[in-house]
């Protein structure tokens, strides 16, 4: 797992970057159309990119109206199959592939598959708007989400009084929202936020996440967790730290490219490329596409951040596509 200060890291090696939070990198090119690009493309893969894949396709259907291109998200999951099944040729995923999803792949093809950083995602812990909450540690959200407690907590978060709020809230129950198996923000959280426990039988597993994030906003009580391209006006993040006592940062571009908000990720997209082969135009100008100053716009529209122009360029050398 790339690890967020690793991604902090990466981030920064575009040095000026982390200053210009929410903005995207002047350095990255502008798409330039070619011709000869024509053909089919299916997506099939994670749900927390499922927005950005629409939105990125329909920009490239802009330039190019014969491709056709199709989008399922339906978890991350998902990809790696249908990536091994020839069934699709873009593999969106949140996490980075399990080993036995790249040997299952290489078994198949002979070679490990590739991979893009198409954005930084902010993983956050939402509220309903009307909950006082200020801060969580890591610690207490692994209390709130986890029946094994591996943060160290000594009980269960069952209340919003175990966590600090009072009067009116602190007797009420904590309800929660989460993410089904088939999810790599499943996996991520149950990773990062609950130092690899089980989640708590009481989670309230939906296939999406705007359901998530639907759930949290009828639900006064709610807390819940999804990338934070979902959040709605009916809900609020909740400032995190790494460890109780210290300071709280908030689910944004700038904590996520500093290291300091403790949930942020890659978003990747998950590909067949033959080393021994060029990429097809047709797939290769897509993931130009996506590194451009325009695809990367589109990254910070649906409320994800977007990656330096010195991380495009390491992912299209790898591909063989600089």
């Amino acid at each position: 797992m790339m690890k967020t200060t690793a991604l902090a890291a990466a981030l920064l090696m575009g040095a000026s970057f982390a200053a210009q939070a929410q903005t995207v990198d002047a350095k990255l090119a502008d798409y330039k159309k070619v011709s000869g690009v024509s053909g089919s493309l299916k997506s099939i893969g994670s749900d927390t990119l499922n927005n950005l894949m629409t939105l990125w396709a329909e920009g490239y259907n802009a330039l190019y109206p014969n491709v056709k291109i199709e989008i399922e998200g339906k978890g991350s999951s998902t990809a790696p199959p249908a990536l091994v099944a020839g069934t699709s040729q873009f593999g969106p995923m949140s996490r980075p592939m399990k080993a036995k999803e790249i040997e299952d792949f290489e078994k198949k093809n002979g070679y490990k598959p590739s991979a893009i950083r198409s954005a930084v995602d902010a993983l956050a812990v939402f509220v309903h708007k009307d909950n006082p909450i200020q801060c969580l540690s890591l610690q207490q959200v692994d209390a709130i989400f986890s029946k094994t407690r591996k943060g160290g907590a000594a009980k269960q978060a069952a209340t919003w009084g175990d966590v600090g709020l009072s009067g009116d809230w602190a007797n009420k129950p904590i309800s929660l929202y989460g993410r089904n198996s088939a999810s790599g923000t499943y996996g991520y959280f149950k990773e990062e936020a609950l130092f690899n426990g089980d989640y708590s039988d009481s989670v309230k597993e939906q296939p999406g996440s705007s359901a998530v994030v639907q759930g949290i906003a009828s639900d006064k009580y709610a807390i819940g967790y999804s990338g934070v391209g979902y959040k709605t006006a009916d809900v609020r993040t909740v400032p995190i730290s790494k460890k109780p006592g210290e300071k709280c940062y908030d689910a944004n571009a700038e904590g996520a490219y500093s290291g300091n908000y403790p949930i942020a990720r890659f978003l990747y997209v998950y590909l067949n490329k033959n080393p021994n082969q060029a990429m097809d135009p047709l797939r290769g100008e897509f993931v130009r596409y996506v590194f451009s100053k325009q695809g990367q716009t589109v990254v910070l529209k649906d409320g994800f951040f977007p990656v330096t122009k010195a991380i495009a360029d390491e992912d299209l050398g790898k591909l063989g596509l600089k």
